[in-house]
């Protein structure tokens, strides 16, 4: 358990140094996952529509 602990103290300190170090960069990343949440959201959406017409 202590492990897990710690790569994710790792993890949180590599996000914190990218977004300072790098906030043009992170921002881009952010918007790519949401755009492609957003996406997969209205092809799921598409598809129910699809199957229950």
């Amino acid at each position: 358990m202590q492990v897990k602990k710690v790569l994710t103290y790792l993890a949180v300190a590599f996000v914190v140094f990218y977004l300072f170090t790098r906030p043009a960069e992170a921002a881009s990343a952010v918007n790519g996952v949401v755009d492609g949440i957003a996406r997969g959201a209205d092809q799921l959406a598409l598809f129910f529509t699809r199957v229950l017409t």
